[in-house]
């Protein structure tokens, strides 16, 4: 895994700017520690930071090759799972290959079937190749973009980047906040609207989009998307085909040349991609699989049994452990470090993001690294496979609104009076959400609750989802340690969508199809346990460290986050531990201490990026 930038002119030679080039890397110095490289030359700057993962030698970046007397040029971050496959087409067509490495297969494969190559792909991956004789850029992002890639058009630069602080190095571009990013940031936040960035003109590419940037402009287009039809397949026949799909899936992702782990919750998802993994392990002479699972400290003294966190984690871990025979290794995380990583949580998504959910992950990987590079995670089964409580909870499938984020009018109340009267959070929240209703294709065939279900899947998996890959890809990176997500494979995705809702919620639970196909394979224990989202801190030392933090900063008037927000309310919020904002933030685990904790990140953002106000 890496990160890449690249300035693109048409019109005039760029070379000056190479040290503009040499700054912008510098800035995703920590997605890619182990080498950077550069490639200057008249229209085109390409810089790479790279984290070896897969062959140190002959997958170097930037990669040049020359094939009928045209050069191309790729800059790349990401796997490609179906190597293999895509290596054999490509000596069928008489390519030599010549190195271990997928950077040579991906640029390869592009030159061989160009801009179909995205259709060709099962990764994770953000790319950008440029073509010299046809002075021609193409970019493309994964399926569900889990590998990020932004971008801006400025005085006849196309600029583009893996994380939106390296963008921030260019010299003329100046970060503006407007009324869209407020209503992106304070409506939406901490989750986005695909394409967008809190900062005007600063885009990201979409998910299962490509670009290609010429002397004809800028062509989008969308190369994937979930397509709904009649699931025709028995139910021996459906659980056979997830099997299969998840067991490909998870054990494409275990090829590594550095030592790699899994994340073990002892939840069912993290409990399948165990299981896997040490069969795996056993069937390849491997070593012994390292598991890691991240605690805190008193968390056990302090643990408050809620709907949605039914019990904690050490149960079902030992369990798992001693049942795959794994390497065990606890993370204990303190209340100190974890309110201090809030900055730097806040720095890796370059947005206040999901507070201390984020900066213990950010730490949890931090204390991993060390002992390995990559790890695989049970991130996206509930999406997928439908896992939440909003899909079963009556008030959360009528709010009219994304049941992870229904405090509207608290947010609204959140803004500064006078930026209140000017931005209706509730209208753009709406917009947003009947926008993505929109794109849901029903059947006819559908029953009532298939279809309810497809609405509240497809919000799920491209607005929900999306947040939580953001968070792992960004936490992850920042330590030069990259986190795969088996489940969010695009073939095992496409199908499920199409299994009737009757089906997947077998027996009326939260992915009762993925518990039903798992039931001969794991303890009973672990295919009944009610999900418990990952893990938070009971402490109530958190609660007061964050509460000093955001104290100190509203004793300053002139605190940025005043220019923004009703300091009268987040004073009441104060007062009240957090109750005075009735709802959670976000999801089910941002409640008092994490709204605290987010409002901080609100002020440390605005300190750090110093955006011009701009409505």
């Amino acid at each position: 895994m890496c990160g890449f930038v690249g300035i693109l002119n048409l019109k005039e030679n760029i070379d000056s700017k190479k040290n503009v080039l040499i700054s912008m890397n510098e800035a995703l110095k920590k997605r890619g520690p182990d080498e950077c490289g550069y490639y200057v030359h008249d229209n085109v700057l390409l810089a790479h930071r790279r984290l070896v993962v897969i062959d140190p030698d002959g997958g170097k970046q930037p990669m040049t090759y020359y094939s009928n007397g045209n050069k191309y040029v790729i800059v790349y971050n990401g796997q490609i799972y179906n190597t293999k496959e895509l290596k054999e087409d490509l000596i069928n067509n008489g390519f030599e290959i010549e190195t271990n490495s997928d950077t040579e297969i991906l640029l390869k494969s592009y030159i061989l079937y160009k801009e179909d190559v995205v259709n060709k792909l099962n990764g994770i991956f953000a790319f950008a190749i440029w073509n010299e004789n046809e002075k021609s850029l193409f970019l493309a992002r994964d399926h569900f973009g889990v590998k990020p890639l932004y971008y801006i058009i400025l005085n006849n630069n196309f600029i583009f980047s893996s994380e939106v602080k390296a963008l921030l190095k260019y010299p003329d571009l100046t970060p503006t906040l407007d009324e869209q990013g407020i209503s992106e940031m304070f409506g939406i936040g901490p989750a986005h609207t695909n394409g967008l960035t809190a900062f005007k003109n600063i885009y990201e590419v979409k998910p299962a989009n490509y670009i290609v940037y010429n002397s004809s402009g800028i062509k989008i287009k969308k190369y994937w998307k979930l397509i709904s039809k009649p699931h025709t397949d028995t139910f021996e026949e459906t659980c056979e085909k997830v099997q299969y799909l998840l067991e490909d899936s998870i054990k494409n992702q275990l090829v590594s040349d550095v030592p790699l782990c899994t994340f073990l919750s002892g939840g069912l998802d993290s409990s399948i991609i165990t299981l896997y993994a040490s069969e795996y392990c056993r069937e390849h002479n491997l070593p012994k699989l390292n598991t890691y699972s991240v605690d805190y400290v008193d968390n056990d003294k302090n643990f408050q049994k809620t709907d949605f966190q039914p019990n904690s984690d050490n149960y079902y871990i030992d369990l798992m452990c001693k049942q795959l025979d794994t390497n065990h290794h606890v993370v204990m995380l303190d209340t100190p470090e974890l309110a201090k990583a809030l900055e730097d949580a806040m720095i890796a998504r370059d947005f206040p993001g999901m507070a201390d959910v984020d900066s213990s992950l950010l730490l949890f990987c931090k204390n991993v690294k060390p002992e390995a590079t990559v790890t695989l995670t049970g991130e996206c089964a509930d999406e997928i496979f439908g896992g939440y409580p909003w899909f079963f909870r009556e008030d959360a499938l009528n709010s009219g609104t994304f049941p992870w984020s229904i405090a509207t009018q608290e947010r609204q109340t959140l803004l500064n009076p006078s930026i209140a009267k000017k931005i209706n959070l509730k209208e753009y929240i709406d917009y947003r959400y009947n926008e993505s209703l929109d794109e849901v294709e029903i059947l006819d065939c559908d029953s009532k609750e298939t279809a309810e279900k497809r609405k509240i899947s497809y919000l799920t998996l491209t607005w929900f989802m999306q947040t939580l890959l953001d968070r792992s890809d960004r936490m992850g990176m920042y330590n030069g340690f990259e986190i795969r997500v088996p489940f969010c494979d695009y073939r095992l995705a496409e199908y499920v969508w199409n299994i009737p809702w009757e089906t997947k919620a077998l027996n009326g639970r939260e992915k009762g199809l993925l518990r039903y196909i798992m039931k001969d394979k794991l303890p009973s224990e672990i295919v009944d346990r009610k999900k418990s989202p990952y893990p938070k801190t009971w402490n109530p030392t958190y609660l007061k460290a964050v509460k000093e933090m955001l104290s100190k900063i509203m004793e300053n008037k002139n605190a940025p986050i005043n220019s923004l927000l009703n300091r009268e309310y987040i004073m009441q919020i104060l007062e009240t531990d957090g109750k005075a904002f009735t709802r959670p933030w976000f999801g089910q685990l941002m409640t008092g201490p994490q709204l605290m904790a987010y409002l901080c990140q609100v002020n440390m953002w605005l300190e750090k990026y110093q955006p011009r106000i701009e409505i």
